[in-house]
């Protein structure tokens, strides 16, 4: 049985499994043996409990951690918010382990959906918009990600979505997770960890541009240096996550290891940086994840205060979005994203949430623009 014929078996039997982006294509990982449901309680030992190696390629956890269960990790408070009751955090433990390639040729399925619905129109976008603008000239934030979300009711074929997702608009840190009462399709393009040994890293994107046909990778990297806007929101971002690295780094070892640069997909262009660094000793995984998480290049900054404004401000539960999906192997080594450009798929409704960056040269009409692009790829799987 070749390998997409396993995956098509797998899916068709109804059990769990998770797909992730590696560097050849995607691994598969099922059979999971646990499957552990965090919260603010066991996060902690979750994170520190020495786990007994076999060297084999499935001795990790893999999983996600969800917006809110990060904001509590750091001690930053979420007001009371319109919920979908959605799990804090999950993860498994994988048995076995298929490698794909990154073309994932499924037979396409029906799906029923109705029309997107946005929980936040151009109008009342404005208006929060500039309420923030303020707080950005009072001294209080110097950049905010204001959050807008897409969201219909649905039945879809989570693996015929990602399917075409993949084969339309592969991203770096794409992944897809089935589970019996939820799934997550997903095309992030961002890499907030990855630790080997005592070496970290991590890649944050900060500036958009739309695609066209007469706009490539060379006009899209001029359009980033000579805009004022964008080249201060991206020094920003860098400047944060050098800082989240330094807390648990050696003294000089962070680095700029590539600087400013155009990464190419579906509907645009993005503009890149990669920090590395060496970890202090004896720097566990908690005191990573707690250093790293939530991404500071789709919060703001400074990271504390900007979420405290954000989580005051916004009216429904974030769930998986701004949250990081990743694997944590048990030698320690670990790899997560961003969890953005995603589809969440729960009790019949999908819901998309995209951000952008509001800096005091920005304007209103176009960030509200700018999510609308970031979404439009997801919101194309179903048409």
């Amino acid at each position: 049985m070749n390998r997409l014929n396993q995956l098509t078996e797998i899916h068709q039997s109804g059990k769990p499994y998770i797909i992730y982006k590696s560097k050849k294509g995607f691994n598969l990982y099922t059979d999971f043996s646990k499957k552990i449901i965090l919260n603010n309680k066991n996060i902690k030992s979750f994170l520190t409990k020495k786990n007994k190696k076999k060297s084999k390629d499935t001795d990790l956890f893999i999983g996600f951690f969800g917006y809110e269960l990060l904001n509590n990790l750091i001690d930053v408070k979420i007001p009371k918010q319109k919920n979908l009751n959605f799990p804090k955090g999950i993860f498994y433990k994988p048995e076995k382990k298929i490698k794909l390639s990154n073309k994932l040729n499924y037979d396409f399925e029906n799906f029923k959906s109705g029309n997107f619905k946005i929980n936040i129109n151009r109008k009342n976008y404005t208006k929060i918009f500039n309420k923030f603008k303020k707080k950005i000239k009072s001294g209080e934030t110097y950049q905010i990600k204001i959050c807008t979300k897409y969201k219909t009711k649905s039945e879809i074929n989570p693996l015929d979505f990602f399917s075409r997702l993949s084969n339309t608009n592969l991203a770096p840190e794409a992944f897809m997770i089935k589970d019996d009462n939820y799934s997550i399709i997903s095309c992030s393009p961002e890499t907030l960890i990855t630790k080997k040994g005592n070496d970290i890293s991590t890649k944050p994107i900060a500036g958009t541009v739309k695609k066209t046909k007469h706009f490539n990778k060379i006009k899209a990297l001029n359009y980033f240096r000579k805009n004022l806007k964008e080249t201060k929101e991206h020094n920003m971002i860098v400047d944060m996550e050098r800082n989240d690295l330094s807390r648990i780094c050696k003294v000089g070892s962070v680095k700029l290891s590539k600087q400013k640069i155009v990464e190419e997909y579906k509907d645009l262009f993005h503009y890149v940086s990669l920090i590395k660094g060496k970890l202090k000793n004896n720097i566990n995984n908690f005191e990573i994840i707690k250093a790293m998480m939530p991404g500071g290049s789709v919060i703001g900054c400074p990271k504390i205060n900007t979420l405290n404004l954000l989580n005051n401000q916004e009216k429904e539960n974030r769930n998986i979005y701004t949250g990081s999906f990743g694997y944590i192997k048990f030698n320690g080594d670990m790899r997560f994203n961003i969890i953005i450009r995603s589809i969440l798929n729960f009790k019949n409704i999908s819901e998309i949430s995209v951000a952008s960056g509001v800096v005091v040269d920005s304007n209103a009409n176009h960030e509200f623009n700018e999510n609308f692009l970031k979404a439009k790829a997801l919101i194309d799987l179903f048409k």
